[in-house]
């Protein structure tokens, strides 16, 4: 594929609020409400707000039903939340959100740690999870994380991934997404399960979520647009990991999506600028320097006055 062939546009969907925060310190809920909405000011057409898990297991989320109700949502942009559970669901849909997501493990033992239960126990809640969120007039989207490898288990074989898909294609998941929980991912193994899930689900809708842990994750979405991939998750500055994951630092930093996107003339739609300002403040809330550095360097058109 050349790059005359890669998709034209990509869908982004920022995840810093949510899956970038649930690994930093808890900050207020007002800073909480300033990052999200700042975010929703960038051009950015798709933004996961919160999760509604339980308070013990992410306290950093425990104020979500409150960062929704102060947030200023921009009607041109779609807001996500995660879900643990039907109790989850019930909470979110009731909160507004009509597009969900759920995250089971392809690794057994991650999802132990994640959700204290089997991956079967929590394939067999899908069908019933999908039938509430559609009752609800919502969308449910399946996240697989430790799909290109475990912390505790290492290597997950490629079947055990298209098989927990398979699970959630017959509970009647709407879309899929691919989640590298520790940066385990390389460019041949996302052309392999890349492959081996658009030979098995040809219709099923796919976005990847990439860490940077390794230093391969805009080598992994270069890799992923070759495939013709065009929906990815990223998060402002670089923000988050997993907090059950040993080792999991740095979601690809969104604005170092986009300056690379965008070059190669592959149109996001987010004001680059914009979105730097936003890393930064990110960077002010949570207090320490996010691994972005796009954000340390600025775009490549930046010059420096001799």
């Amino acid at each position: 594929m050349t790059m005359t062939d890669l998709p034209q546009q990509v869908s982004l969907r920022e995840v810093g609020p949510r899956d970038g925060l649930q690994s930093e310190d808890p900050i207020p809920t007002a800073s909480k409400v300033d990052l999200l909405d700042a975010l929703s000011r960038t051009g950015l057409r798709r933004i996961e707000a919160v999760s509604f898990v339980h308070p013990r297991a992410i306290p950093q989320m425990a104020d979500a039903d409150d960062v929704w109700r102060q947030a200023t949502p921009n009607p041109d942009v779609r807001y996500s939340a995660l879900v643990p559970n039907l109790k989850g669901a019930e909470r979110a849909l009731a909160a507004g959100f009509t597009d969900l997501e759920v995250v089971v493990s392809a690794s057994d033992t991650h999802n132990r740690a994640n959700l204290n239960r089997s991956t079967e126990q929590s394939l067999d809640d899908l069908p019933a999870l999908a039938d509430l969120v559609h009752a609800g007039g919502g969308t449910l989207q399946l996240i697989v994380s430790t799909a290109w490898g475990c912390p505790y288990e290492g290597d997950v074989p490629v079947e055990r991934v298209v098989s927990v898909v398979r699970r959630g294609v017959e509970a009647g998941v709407d879309s899929l997404a691919y989640g590298d929980t520790t940066g385990m991912a390389t460019p041949s193994r996302v052309t392999h399960l890349v492959g081996a899930t658009r030979s098995a689900f040809p219709q099923l809708p796919l976005g990847l979520h990439f860490h940077n842990t390794r230093g391969t994750g805009l080598a992994n979405v270069y890799a992923a647009l070759q495939l013709g991939v065009d929906d990815f998750d990223a998060s402002v500055g670089g923000l988050g990991g997993c907090p059950y994951a040993p080792g999991a630092s740095g979601n690809i930093a969104t604005e170092e999506v986009v300056h690379m996107l965008e070059d190669m003339g592959v149109r996001t739609g987010v004001d680059l600028d914009a979105l730097i300002e936003v890393a930064a403040l990110a960077e002010r809330l949570v207090g320490r320097q996010l691994p972005s550095q796009v954000l340390r360097a600025g775009p490549r058109t930046r010059t420096t006055p001799v």
